[in-house]
This record gives C-alpha cells, sequence and structure tokens, in this order.
C-alpha cells in the first residue's frame, strides 16, 4: 500500500508539474483570438468624438488574430532575456509579471514583433488602426458600445477614476464580445499606422493602413490616467514613434 501511495504521489507531482512548465510556456507568448473578417463602420458614430473621427466610413477587413490581452511584463521580459536587450524603466508601481509592459516605444514594440515572428514562425506586428477599433468593437459580434466591453467604463476597464492611479494586471475587468480584454483603458496601446487627422476622407475601403510617414504614429484605448472619453473605441490619438511612457503598450497581431 506504501509503495502504491508512493507512485500516486509521483505521478501526480509529475502531472503537476507538466501543468506547470505548459502554463509557463503559454505565459511566455501571447495568446491569440481569430478575428473574422467583416464590414463594420469606423469612426464616431455617437457624436462625442473630435473631427478625426469624421466621417465615419464603411471598411473591409480580412481574417487576422490579435492578442487577448496587452503584452505583459512576463512576456517581455522573456523577449529582453532572449536577445540581451534591456528592460524598460520601471514604473512607479514596479513590475508584476501578469500587467501590461509599459515605458515601450513603438520601435521597441515592433522589435518585440520581429523576435516574435521568428520565435513562432509567424507574421507578427502591430494591428492597424483599423484592425484594432473592429476588434475593440467586438468584430462581427459587436453590439455598438461606445467602450470595447460596455456601457461603462466602470466595469470596461481601468481608467482614471478606478486605476488608483497605475496599470493592472491584464484580464480583471470585463471581456468583449470576441474574448479581448483592456481594449478600453489600462494603457494606450501603439497601432501600425502613421497618423493623420483627416485619414478618414481617403483611407482605402479594404484593409486601410496609412504608410504615409507622419510626425505620430497611431495610440488607441486610452489608459488608466485618462478620462472615460478618451477610451472610446473610436477615439484616436498619436505620439512619436520614440516616445517612451507609463502609459503606453501595445498588443500584437498574427496572419
Amino acid at each position: 500500500m506504501n509503495l502504491i501511495n508512493k507512485h500516486m504521489k509521483t505521478t501526480i507531482t509529475l502531472i503537476a508539474t507538466l501543468f506547470l512548465i505548459i502554463a509557463t510556456a503559454q505565459a511566455q507568448t501571447p495568446e491569440f483570438i481569430k478575428v473574422t473578417g467583416g464590414t463594420f463602420t469606423m469612426g464616431d458614430e455617437h457624436g462625442l468624438g473630435g473631427d478625426d473621427e469624421q466621417p465615419t466610413h464603411q471598411v473591409t477587413l480580412t481574417d487576422y488574430y490579435i492578442g487577448k490581452t496587452e503584452v505583459t511584463v512576463a512576456q517581455y521580459r522573456n523577449y529582453c532575456n532572449a536577445t540581451g536587450v534591456n528592460m524598460p524603466e520601471e514604473p512607479n508601481w514596479g513590475w508584476n509579471s501578469n500587467d501590461p509592459i509599459v515605458n515601450v516605444s513603438w520601435n521597441d514594440a515592433i522589435n518585440y514583433c520581429d523576435w516574435l515572428s521568428e520565435k513562432l514562425d509567424k507574421n507578427i506586428t502591430l494591428p492597424t488602426e483599423a484592425q484594432w477599433e473592429f476588434a475593440a468593437r467586438g468584430g462581427n459580434q459587436s453590439k455598438g458600445y461606445k467602450y470595447a466591453a460596455g456601457r461603462s467604463m466602470a466595469t470596461a476597464g481601468w481608467y482614471e477614476d478606478n486605476s488608483g492611479d497605475k496599470a493592472h494586471a491584464v484580464a480583471q475587468k470585463k471581456a468583449n464580445e470576441l474574448g479581448l480584454y483592456d481594449m478600453s483603458g489600462n494603457v494606450w496601446e501603439w497601432c501600425l499606422d502613421w497618423y493623420k487627422s483627416d485619414y478618414y476622407s481617403t483611407s482605402p475601403s479594404k484593409n486601410p493602413k496609412n504608410t504615409a510617414r507622419a510626425n505620430g504614429k497611431v495610440i488607441r484605448g486610452g489608459s488608466w490616467n485618462y478620462e472615460a472619453s478618451y477610451c472610446r473605441v473610436a477615439y484616436r490619438s498619436n505620439r512619436r514613434p520614440d516616445n517612451r511612457f507609463s502609459p503606453y503598450g501595445f498588443r500584437v497581431v498574427s496572419f
């Protein structure tokens, strides 16, 4: 009997170790959600935005995959350990493994994407502005909310009124219709496109991507230190691609 119990304990320990190894491996790279292509109305439909959110227009996208969450500290540290790149400046609240990585520039994010592409043998990059908005809206399952996961930022994400002046671990708030977390609030997310305030007047209707060089790259989603209005799915902003600040992070897409 003692021998049987010993074998059972050994087996349980091995199984637990295996699950830990699998969980650790999964935590080291982003989890992706498929976004089935479709057509949606891009821009501010609620009359709450600025001129750069107009005119509303129809956009058609093909299939892609997007990160379920923002890239985390643990995932970015794995990249740094593998490449010898230094971790970014630590934010005031410290490094917590499941927090979104912050203090990363657009250039830093692209370098991470290039490394992950080679590691996973996939085409991985930042989402275009249109891909980001379609996913934030819930894709073909969208219920038309102004925030990514509902009518209220209190449940949709972390912002000025509920964050306690810091970013929070990913996936703590409500997911949107596609099962994506923190598309509204927590940290601003870098997009692939260059920002142009009147781009919606001239952008293509299918798989748009603004490659015309400008002063800033698009950032979307708002963050922990901004008002709710900045966290709307239609809100647009931009920063220089070399900017690094604690409200800035990113998520990735794959094709």
